[in-house]
């Protein structure tokens, strides 16, 4: 079995507790789950009415009561039936919508949980994973809702009330009906447990198989620049070969429960007619009796039937369901920050931190940009320190450069300022207040980062750039464009700035691509900007195009800059060198280069980063 096999969960590990959570959605629609109980209940209240009429309507022919008698009883059994078909709609439709409203509740609350988890989160689970449980476990608990809990309400209804008419008229054969559910239920019972499962099976492999799709197709460049077709398709294969043996066992014991209740049924139903008859010869029972106790014999096997094929979806709904409580069990990114972030919209004041001083009071401090770094120790994982005694100051306007080999610690620095982890031991400052005191929303607001792998986003290329300040008009969008050099290529373009995107933007080149990120990033007008290698995925013609645009940006502003091209980090204030989490050397350029230390062994060629 793959990794990723092994963190998907096979089976419902409490199947009472999931269930009994997955029905408290209902409280959101108790309209639709009530009424449409009501008429389920209704339906087969009169299934088993319109049954038992049987017995008056032939007892009545064969005794010779007369056509008025008869007449009345058969319009009776067509208002029974007339109202069964009706009632049976209305159930299903209120159900079908209350299965619909709950499935959308739950993708509400998924996605707008999932928003709300640390990084951690999403470092530990592969895409493939959570898009498998947000289609496949949302699908199969749709069709389980829709179908599943209106039958078993039916079938439960249905039994009781038919076990129930069956002890009526006639004692003795309801023993005998009961020894041959015995016989069905242990039947479903060994046939059912199997099915389930192969069915939890079935969607495991299928949520593997989903996740490698996705995996290989985010990946086609490096497959087909390594040759790596041929094994992709193996790896596939197997997956698809795993996907097949799990789901012909899932629909070999689906299928095969449907006969085997059939048969038994068959067998019940002859016992029942032939101890019957003894029982009509001997003057036990009418003739009507009979007919009615055979059909109510044919009905009461059917629910058995039909809720044991149901158990197979229920299982597979649940353990599909238990893994969407799980997502909605993981702990939200928390935030107990009380300090806020105050922006005056008429512009008379500078923004400024609102710090809480425990009696009551305010301290306004203005918005700076000036970061310190004291004694800052970080794993992402308890047992391995990924950072080591970091201590490092950024007053407001300076650039602050990070070099080192891969694994360092340098984008690990810049994601502790953003918090989107927490450190272990140390403090960071921002304008002198502790990190952790201030709202992580507020905190943010005043950041924009570059990545070196850019996404985008469907939608135009204005939209796009606007996602760094959402209200921003269409002029500061054309003049953020400007400041990044993007406005050019832009214009260019057929629509240019209603140009849309493909997906993540691939009808543009990497360049361009770049350039829109950078010019997303110049709309926030941060007070502190995050370069992670912002330019190194573009070539050198296009990197002296941008160097303009990025000196403008960085213009005023606190930039933390990490780059392997030694190039763009020469006009720094400070280079931090970094090597296996801690700071080995630090300075500007001239400086370092004065130490020949690591930093003048990379200029000069004598050492490259690893």
């Amino acid at each position: 079995m793959s990794d990723r096999r092994k963190h998907i969960q096979l089976r419902p590990t409490n199947p009472k507790k999931t269930l009994v959570r997955l029905f408290s959605y209902f409280r959101y629609n108790r309209f639709l789950f009530f009424v449409g109980l009501l008429f389920i209940i209704l339906s087969s209240a009169a299934q088993v009415a319109a049954n038992g009429m049987l017995s008056p309507i032939i007892d009545s022919l064969v005794e010779n009561r007369g056509m008025g008698i008869f007449i009345r009883y058969l319009i009776i059994m067509g208002i029974l039936v007339i109202f069964i078909s009706l009632a049976q709609y209305l159930g299903n439709m209120f159900m079908a919508r209350l299965a619909q409203r709950t499935v959308h509740r739950i993708r509400e609350d998924m996605f707008s949980h999932m928003e709300k988890l640390p990084l951690s989160f999403f470092d530990t689970h592969s895409h493939g994973e959570l898009m498998s449980t947000f289609t496949n476990d949302v699908d199969m608990l749709n069709q389980s809702l829709e179908q599943s809990v209106s039958q078993i309400a039916i079938s439960v209804i249905t039994v009781i009330g038919t076990f129930s008419m069956m002890l009526y008229l006639s004692p003795i054969l309801t023993l005998v009906v009961v020894g041959m559910l015995v016989v069905m239920f242990a039947a479903v019972r060994y046939v059912g447990k199997r099915s389930a499962r192969n069915f939890r099976h079935q969607q495991a492999a299928l949520a593997d198989m989903n996740g490698y799709i996705e995996e290989i197709m985010s990946g086609q460049k490096v497959v087909k620049v390594f040759n790596y077709e041929d094994r992709a398709i193996d790896k596939f294969n197997e997956k698809n070969e795993e996907l097949r043996i799990a789901s012909t066992g899932a629909s070999t014991y689906g299928v095969m429960l449907m006969p085997i209740m059939g048969n038994l049924s068959f067998v019940l139903y002859a016992l029942t007619s032939m101890l019957g008859a003894l029982l009509v010869m001997a003057n036990r029972m009418s003739i009507g009796n009979i007919a009615s106790f055979l059909q109510y014999t044919r009905t009461i096997s059917r629910p058995i039937t039909q809720v044991s094929n149901q158990l197979n979806t229920l299982f597979a709904a649940l353990a599909g369901a238990e893994r969407i409580f799980n997502i909605l069990d993981e702990e939200i990114e928390v935030d107990e920050g009380d300090v806020r972030l105050v922006r005056d919209g008429d512009g008379k004041d500078s923004p400024y931190w609102k710090v809480p001083k425990g009696d009551g009071e305010y301290e306004k401090v203005p918005l700076k940009g000036f970061i310190t770094f004291k004694d800052v120790h970080f794993g992402y994982t308890p047992d391995k320190k990924v950072l080591k005694n970091i201590n490092l100051y950024a007053k407001p306007g300076q650039k602050i450069a990070f070099v080192g080999s891969t694994g360092a610690g340098k984008t690990t620095i810049t994601n502790l300022i953003n918090r989107f982890y927490e450190i272990q031991e140390g403090t960071i400052l921002y304008d002198g207040i502790d990190i952790r005191r201030i709202n992580k929303f507020d905190l943010r607001s005043t950041m924009s980062i570059v990545l070196q792998d850019v996404h985008l986003f469907e939608g135009t290329i204005a939209d796009n750039i606007r996602y760094g300040r959402l209200d921003a008009t269409d002029e500061e969008v054309v003049e953020a464009a400007k400041l990044a050099n993007a406005d050019y290529f832009i214009r260019n373009l057929p629509q240019g700035y209603d140009t849309m995107l493909t997906m993540d933007g691939q009808n543009l080149s990497q360049g361009e691509r770049q350039l829109l990120s950078i010019a997303r990033a110049a709309i926030a007008d941060p007070v502190i900007l995050i370069l992670d290698e912002a330019t190194s995925s573009i070539d050198t013609r296009t990197e002296k195009f941008i160097a303009e645009g990025m000196d403008k940006l960085m213009e005023g502003r606190t930039t933390f800059v990490i780059a392997h091209r030694l190039s763009t980090v020469r006009d720094a204030n400070a280079i931090m060198v970094l090597e296996e989490g801690e700071i080995i050397e630090r300075g500007d350029h001239k400086d370092l280069m004065e130490q020949k230390g690591r930093y003048y062994a990379l200029n000069t060629g004598q050492m490259e980063l690893a």
